[in-house]
């Protein structure tokens, strides 16, 4: 067990950041699932949303930013196709 105040506020805040990140992370995954099953008029409006939910895990390295990008561009391939 931490024996410092700041080892044990670092804990209290890896536990909090870890939840965010893993809420974050889940929410996105469903967003692309729901896209990928949506019609072409729902996967339109959607598409920004589910790119911008990307960049914002790749920014704080949930996600590493090259499988952002590749999701991105088979998402985009995606939508275009339908």
């Amino acid at each position: 067990m931490a024996n410092h105040k700041s080892a044990l506020k670092r804990i209290r805040s890896n536990e909090t950041k870890r939840l965010r990140n893993r809420y974050q992370h889940k929410t996105t995954r469903n967003a692309i699932k729901k896209l990928r099953e949506s019609d072409k008029k729902e996967a339109e409006t959607l598409f920004p949303t589910v790119v911008s939910m990307l960049d914002k895990l790749a920014k704080n390295n949930v996600i590493h930013k090259n499988k952002a990008a590749n999701l991105k561009s088979q998402l985009a391939k995606h939508v275009a196709a339908l």
